[in-house]
């Protein structure tokens, strides 16, 4: 009977060292729930995380609350070998995180005075009192390791209990990252040994996902049992993620270049780059870079979204003259020499329209290519008898202009960016057909 015991605990102990670890995120806070801020922090770690090899199980938000921290605690300790926790650290009385950690290990509080030194020396630098409830940011669970916070006054602290590493860190994103980044990273790395976990995802435009995926099968069963692919489909676009898994670094590098070669064979040119290195907007922003040609746009539907995503490139002004809204008939007639009697015969969403539009801007700006956009993005029809989704896109080129009329459905949100996608993948193959090695 006692070796059975023992042989039953001895299972139930998981290996710290095992090759494949998972992790949890619990992010703490009310605000998450209520909807007031977004969860970035857990998308952060988990990229994080997923660089170094270990494995996210789950991301759960919970409520300020007591009773649901424990039980969150528990859940995530039979489930994985690392826990990490963001908020709940502050000095406020709503800010129940360590004490809450410290029930969950049966400890107690205690003044750390170096983190009380901490805080002071960062109020004097900032020209803040120090009050007492500062102070409280000094108290910590005995058998922690604190984690020094340079970017803020809460600590991270550190227990390595029962077989399972928890991290609780601030929610504050720059000093989780920071802490993530100076310590918690670092100590996982050097006390754990962990596989290499590669990612290269594929961006594909002009194809829907089932159609890729006929095309794919064959060359999907051939995969390598260390490669994974998923599918991850977006309005206007879809990613291919190539997911590689393994102990020796170069064969996984090699494996994924080679089924990368076979990709390209059999989709081509619906391939535009890939998510770690480029964007279809930065692509664009190269070829015309190399061939020392611009760009101007005029949306109508779209709201400046398609303008906006070349801005945010560093190095957009070299090729990127400026975009202009052109949302009524009159600023279209206006600003875009739309000629009054192509509106009234074809009406705003027209490819007539949309073409005028694209050599007016051409024009305006002195560009060598232009986007024109116009549509009905709903919910409701507009004065055209166009249908709610109806969008008109025309591209200019140094020699010509084309156009193609599109119906991209609802809601309004998905008709602009499918529009926006829709209108790069359009931009790009004729500078490919004007493009000169």
């Amino acid at each position: 009977m006692f070796l059975l015991f023992i042989e039953r605990a001895l299972v139930s102990l998981k290996p710290l060292n095992q090759q494949l670890l998972k992790a949890e995120i619990i992010t703490i806070g009310d605000e998450i729930l209520i909807g007031q801020i977004v969860d970035t922090n857990s998308q952060w770690m988990a990229k994080a995380l997923n660089r170094i090899g270990i494995s996210v199980y789950q991301v759960t938000s919970i409520q300020d609350d007591e009773v649901h921290i424990l039980k969150a605690l528990k859940d995530a300790e039979n489930n994985v070998d690392i826990v990490l926790i963001t908020g709940g650290l502050g000095p406020t009385k709503d800010d129940i995180t360590k004490h809450t950690l410290a029930t969950y290990f049966n400890d107690a509080l205690v003044l750390d005075t170096n983190v009380v030194a901490h805080v002071k020396a960062l109020f004097e630098k900032r020209d803040i009192p120090f009050s007492e409830l500062n102070r409280l940011q000094g108290m910590v669970p005995s058998r922690c390791k604190v984690l020094e916070n340079n970017f803020g006054t809460a600590p991270g602290m550190l227990f390595e209990e029962r077989n399972t590493v928890f991290i609780s860190m601030p929610g504050v994103p720059f000093e989780m990252e920071g802490l993530m980044n100076e310590k918690v990273l670092p100590y996982l790395q050097e006390k754990f040994t962990l596989p290499h976990i590669l990612h290269k995802t594929i961006i594909t435009y002009g194809m829907g996902e089932s159609s890729v995926a006929e095309l794919l099968e064959s060359w999907e069963l051939q995969l390598p049992k260390a490669i994974k692919l998923a599918y991850l489909p977006a309005p206007g676009k879809l990613r291919l993620r190539m997911t590689a898994k393994g102990d020796d670094l170069p064969i996984l590098k090699t494996k994924i270049s080679l089924e990368l070669e076979s990709l390209h064979k059999i989709l081509g040119d619906i391939i535009v780059g890939y998510e770690e290195d480029e964007t279809i907007e930065k692509v664009i922003g190269t070829l015309l870079t190399e061939q020392s040609k611009s760009l101007s746009i005029a949306e109508s539907c779209t709201g400046g979204a398609i303008s906006n995503l070349f801005v945010q490139n560093s190095g957009a002004s070299n090729y990127f003259k400026g975009g202009l809204v052109a949302y009524s008939a009159e600023i279209k007639k206006q600003e875009l020499a739309v000629a009054a009697s192509l509106i009234e015969k074809y009406s705003v969403v027209s490819t007539q329209v949309a073409e005028a539009m694209a050599i007016g801007v051409q024009k305006k700006m002195k560009t060598d290519f232009s986007i024109a956009t116009t549509g009905n993005a709903g919910p409701a029809k507009d004065k055209t008898d166009k249908s709610v989704g109806c969008v008109c896109i025309a591209i200019a080129t140094p020699t010509a202009v084309y156009s193609e009329e599109f119906n991209f459905g609802a809601p309004r949100d998905k008709v602009i960016q499918r529009s926006t996608h829709k209108a790069l993948e359009l931009l790009r193959k004729e500078i490919l057909k004007n493009y000169k090695k």
